[in-house]
């Protein structure tokens, strides 16, 4: 994405479910929706070459580290040689402390009624808290709550990059991607230059 038109930010919160199944795509989703729900982009049509069907979404997503599985090695009850219930981090392993939740890529997708959608993004973020009540009726295994946040940047491509670090819009929406750190494919303005 060359030129950048519009950013939008959201959040959103999963209070329920069953998060080795659903991990953190009922948050993803609604993240997403609140990032574009309140705006409307009618001058897209002109600005983007080509219309809405040419305009670009990049989606970067702050999803809370993965908790360990029942298959991973070792005793959950302590890591890095020292006691976890003490060090703020009870429930997760050393094995996936960088490892964010699972999310189903191909929902957050469907969000988007036009566009090309860019692979979308995944970073360990967000929050995982506890609620303080366990609904077994709604598929609660435990009380913790989930919250996603979304970045949604809208432009489009004009063919004329500076370099080759640039995400490729050929891959579909279900992939996930780590940004090029320090690189941005798009002009960024600076007011210190009148803008």
């Amino acid at each position: 994405m060359t030129n950048l038109l519009f950013v939008q930010t959201g959040f959103g919160v999963d209070q329920h479910g069953d998060r080795t199944k659903d991990g953190a795509t009922k948050a993803a989703i609604r993240a997403v929706r609140n990032a574009i729900e309140f705006n409307s982009i009618p001058g897209v049509i002109e600005a983007v070459p080509g219309g809405r069907t040419q305009m670009l979404i990049r989606v970067l997503l702050g999803v809370p580290r993965a908790r360990p599985s029942s298959s991973d090695d070792g005793d959950s009850s302590s890591h890095n040689g020292h006691d976890s219930t003490n060090d703020g981090d009870a429930g997760y392993s050393k094995r996936n402390a960088i490892e964010p939740m699972r999310v189903d890529l191909t929902h957050v997708a469907k969000v988007f009624p036009y566009g090309r959608l860019l692979p979308i993004q995944i970073e360990v973020g967000g929050l995982a808290f506890p609620t303080g009540r366990i609904v077994h009726e709604l598929g609660d295994q435990d009380d913790v709550a989930v919250c996603v946040a979304a970045c949604v940047s809208i432009g489009y491509d004009n063919g004329e990059r500076e370099d080759a670090t640039t995400i490729s819009t050929t891959t579909g929406a279900g992939s996930a991607t780590t940004p090029p750190e320090g690189n941005s494919t798009h002009t960024t303005y600076d007011t210190r230059d009148g803008f």
